[in-house]
């Protein structure tokens, strides 16, 4: 069994995304590449329940597996990547953050064009595990705990309802989370989550906080390839470490700040 997994994060997949999400969309024809490229070197993509259940001990993984995710829920995941993926048997989750997506419960902000109900309910029968990402994609390490828990519970319901299933599987937006977080999720009924980190994802890592590979639209085939055989991660992501690094000072700054100078109606 594998010890390591290439847990890939997607977002957006469209040709001529909004400026906001451009960095973190890829075209179409980038991503039937990326799909034939698992393909052809005998990758097993699996649900992300599925691999947190092997890695609890009740399942078994294949030689080669990977976990394809994408996070918010965008249009072009129905329109550009459900194609792909069904040409290859592959399963993926989609982590939607329901506040976003059209339909009756849409709370406004969302960057792009979201995926609708039907769409939702169409990836799911096609074999999608829908997971959820909050109800309005907050930073939910710096939120209270009503808030947090709203936000977690919203979400889940909005999708057991329209499912006919709770999910089971989370993943943190922007990927950020804290010990507070990753046990609300927990106690929320989510079974696993997922973070970022861009490194490969183990099972040392503990189920609420599996790390994922970024996939942006600056990534070309041939480092597409390295990323999924695990070759040069750290190399690869060493800017975005960086920047990580940098910002979560700052966040964890500003929750001590929040805090001890709480803001007043």
């Amino acid at each position: 069994m594998r010890s390591a997994v290439p847990v890939l994060m997607y977002h957006a997949v469209a040709r001529t995304p909004m400026l906001a999400t451009r960095d973190l969309s890829v075209s179409p024809d980038a991503f039937a590449a990326q799909m034939a490229v698992l393909a052809e070197r005998g990758f097993t993509p699996l649900t992300t329940s599925a691999l947190a259940a092997a890695w609890r001990g009740s399942g078994q993984l294949p030689p080669r597996p990977v976990l394809i995710t994408f996070d918010d829920g965008y249009a072009g995941v129905h329109g550009h990547a459900l194609p792909a993926l069904a040409e290859h048997g592959f399963p993926a989750t989609v982590f939607v953050s329901t506040g976003w997506l059209r339909g009756p419960y849409d709370t406004g902000g969302a960057p792009d064009t979201m995926l609708d109900w039907p769409q939702v309910r169409a990836l799911a029968a096609a074999g999608v595990e829908i997971g959820g990402h909050s109800h309005t994609h907050p930073q939910l390490d710096q939120l209270d705990d009503d808030a947090l828990w709203f936000e977690l519970l919203r979400c889940r319901e909005i999708i057991g309802d329209e499912l006919g299933t709770r999910p089971e599987s989370f993943a943190y937006p922007y990927g950020y989370s804290s010990r507070r977080v990753r046990r609300a999720v927990r106690d929320a009924g989510f079974r696993q989550a997922l973070a970022v980190g861009n490194a490969l994802g183990q099972r040392r890592q503990g189920p609420y906080a599996i790390r994922r590979l970024t996939v942006r639209r600056g990534t070309s085939t041939e480092a597409f390839t390295r990323i999924v055989e695990g070759q040069a991660i750290g190399r690869s992501f060493a800017a975005q470490h960086a920047l990580t690094q940098g910002y979560a000072m700052v966040r964890r700054t500003r929750r001590a700040y929040g805090k001890a100078f709480p803001t007043r109606d």
